[in-house]
């Protein structure tokens, strides 16, 4: 991040629906009515990218991005090994065997998960002023490593947000979009953004560290009926996207977020998520 940006904008992640390399602060809308811009800077490093070097399966990143890939590569693997027990255990909840979102998570298949560094600068914010939009996560399962405060979940069936405290030695984890499709809506994707750190914590630079497990790009998402609970689910509250890959649904959350693709409100709104899902709780 301490290149200058002019050097990290050739690394840029561009407009067309991926999201692997550098984006800018300002580079995404955090509202429908596109009043205020994002205040943050991350660089994503493709898992395809960082288990495959020296192999280009993506992009190239920025040099000291490139010299550190065997950090990150071994930083990728623990959370991925993590997420996977989680997925499991999740599968076994829901009835669901194992092997069938192991199978939408193909290891050996492209994908867009991926890791992610985010920096949020200290300046003078007001509480309302967003860093990152309120949105669920695209994928399946982040796991979420920050110290300072600032992030915010919308408590269910309130119009409350509630900050997520940091806690040493854990990493947070939500539930993406992708689970919350598969088991018809028994699983939840929060609504969840970030505002400036409270009280004097706003006085330091915000760090985040991510893993974003996602499906593989061709993997259809469509709720998992060789479950019960979730075809009983389903029957109750229908969870109807059309017929859609994990690939899809990405691209068009992340191409329709970017500034530089707004039409109008309209836009902002293809890029929701699961928001408009009904649960089944």
């Amino acid at each position: 991040m301490a290149l200058p940006l002019e050097e990290k904008m050739k690394y840029e992640q561009g407009d067309q629906g991926r999201s692997f390399g550098y984006k800018a602060a300002g580079a995404n809308n955090v509202d429908e009515y596109g009043l205020n811009l994002d205040t943050v800077e991350f660089i994503n490093v493709a898992r395809d990218d960082a288990l495959n070097r020296p192999k280009i399966i993506h992009r190239e990143y920025p040099p000291p991005t490139e010299e550190r890939m065997p950090a990150i590569k071994n930083f990728i693997q623990a959370s991925d090994a993590i997420n996977r027990s989680l997925m499991d255990i999740m599968s076994d909840r829901l009835g669901i065997p194992r092997e069938i979102l192991r199978a939408k998570h193909d290891p050996t298949k492209t994908t867009p998960s991926e890791s992610r560094v985010i920096r949020n600068p200290p300046r003078p914010m007001s509480p309302e002023e967003i860093a990152i939009g309120s949105h669920t996560d695209f994928g399946s399962l982040s796991l979420l490593h920050n110290i300072l405060g600032g992030l915010q979940v919308l408590v269910p069936g309130t119009q409350t947000w509630q900050y997520i405290k940091p806690l040493p030695g854990h990493a947070i984890c939500n539930i993406g979009d992708s689970l919350a499709i598969y088991s018809g809506g028994v699983l939840r994707s929060n609504l969840h953004r970030v505002v400036p750190p409270p009280g004097e914590q706003g006085k330091y630079e915000r760090w985040s560290l991510v893993y974003f497990l996602r499906p593989a790009f061709e993997s259809v998402m469509e709720p998992l009926v060789q479950s019960p609970l979730v075809a009983e689910a389903v029957k109750k509250k229908p969870v109807d996207i059309g017929n859609v890959t994990a690939g899809e649904w990405f691209s068009r959350r992340i191409k329709n977020q970017r500034v530089a693709n707004r039409t109008g409100p309209e836009t902002w709104r293809a890029s929701r998520g699961t928001e408009h899902i009904p649960t089944a709780a």
